[in-house]
């Protein structure tokens, strides 16, 4: 792996290039990165424009360079419609995110969707914890949950994944309450997603939390945290304006991949959810890009 300093000056060179290529048509080619794995898209991403324009969205994405993406939802659509629009484009969906009431209430329904769109893991997104501060006890509550969806996941043939967010990042018994999840989690039932983005504005530190946990972390969702915005610890949301492109904002990104090369991660899921994605979503591609082992 290179250093960390070879690693910036090559990635500022690429962003120098970048910022002359229109805003989605970046190339038909697969982005080919040093990392262990494909760069994919969460389509929450373009969560305004599916509903409207499956077909069309989904061929932009694949114009963008994308072979993987990773579900989150069917945006009205039906999952027919859903899996024929993702061929037709020539799109993979490895991975789909499923709400923790659905698989709580519909686990059968929720594994047959995402098997439906080709997916082999199931992520959940978020635990409820209504309005109120996410406790030891809903950690606690939900590995339990975890264990038992890991398992049936697993019978199915598939595979069961958490993605963090910035409220289980509080202090805890174990660390913090994130830790406490993972501590009373079957390693080999229940793995990671860790949003880099989510992580760091909750208070933690992306990369260390990828390296405490390797090979547990199963795929990362890729986004930046706009300079000059204060963390603060259990922070779960940020509003629209704050997600930047990646390598413009204030998350220390080489890190963070080295991290994840290191860990053995295996998916990547660039996710933008700011107001322009069709603009910033390019400019993190061309910043993924330019890394080289």
């Amino acid at each position: 792996m290179q250093s960390r300093r070879e690693f910036l000056s090559t990635v500022a060179v690429g962003l120098g290039a970048s910022a002359v290529r229109p805003a989605w048509a970046v190339s038909q080619d697969e982005i080919k990165t040093a990392l262990n794995g494909p760069v994919g898209l969460q389509l929450w991403s373009l969560r305004e424009y599916l509903p409207k324009d499956l077909k069309g969205v989904l061929t932009k994405v694949r114009a963008m360079g994308f072979r993987e993406v990773e579900g989150a939802g069917l945006w009205h659509h039906t999952v027919a419609d859903m899996r024929g629009a993702l061929d037709a484009a020539g799109l993979r969906c490895q991975s789909a995110h499923m709400g923790f009431e659905r698989l709580r209430d519909d686990l059968k329904g929720a594994f047959g969707e995402a098997q439906a769109v080709g997916a082999t893991w199931v992520v959940c997104p978020w635990i409820p914890h209504d309005d109120k501060a996410f406790t030891r006890d809903d950690a606690l509550k939900a590995a339990n949950a975890f264990n038992g969806f890991g398992k049936a996941a697993a019978d199915a043939g598939l595979r069961f994944g958490y993605h963090c967010h910035g409220y289980d990042f509080v202090p805890s018994t174990e660390g913090t309450l994130f830790d406490t999840l993972a501590a009373n989690t079957d390693p080999e039932r229940v793995a990671f997603q860790i949003d880099v983005f989510h992580a760091y504005d909750g208070g933690a530190d992306p990369a260390k939390l990828i390296d405490r946990y390797k090979a547990r972390v199963a795929s990362l969702h890729l986004k930046d945290l706009k300079k000059g915005v204060q963390v603060k610890v259990g922070t779960a949301t940020a509003p629209a304006e704050e997600d930047v492109p990646e390598g413009t904002g204030q998350i220390d990104m080489p890190a963070v991949l080295q991290a994840a090369k290191q860990a053995g991660t295996k998916l990547y899921y660039i996710e933008d959810e700011s107001p322009d994605p069709w603009g910033h979503i390019p400019q993190s591609i061309e910043y993924l890009k330019k890394i080289r082992s």
